[in-house]
């Protein structure tokens, strides 16, 4: 069964590595206009994290792969390797 989640239910939930590195919160996602398929989580980056800064930011925010996303429940985890 899929279960559907609405984005606003997302805002403001922590981003997760899966080996536990916290990437920030999420704040919006980039959908396919020609599809209607997420592509991306917008996430609002933890500046105070040294792996988040070695990741590529843009305008102030990191881009996450939709493919990257392992689980979403109290936490959004994502798979570090897609990153």
């Amino acid at each position: 069964m899929v279960k559907y989640v609405i984005a606003e239910q997302l805002v403001g939930k922590e981003v997760v590595t899966s080996d536990g590195f916290d990437l920030g919160k999420f704040v919006d996602a980039e959908v396919l206009e020609s599809t209607g398929k997420l592509n991306a989580l917008i996430i609002e980056p933890n500046v105070d994290s040294e792996f988040v800064n070695k990741l590529g930011i843009k305008g102030g925010k990191l881009q996450v792969p939709y493919t990257s996303v392992m689980s979403v429940n109290d936490f959004i985890v994502v798979d570090k390797k897609g990153l």
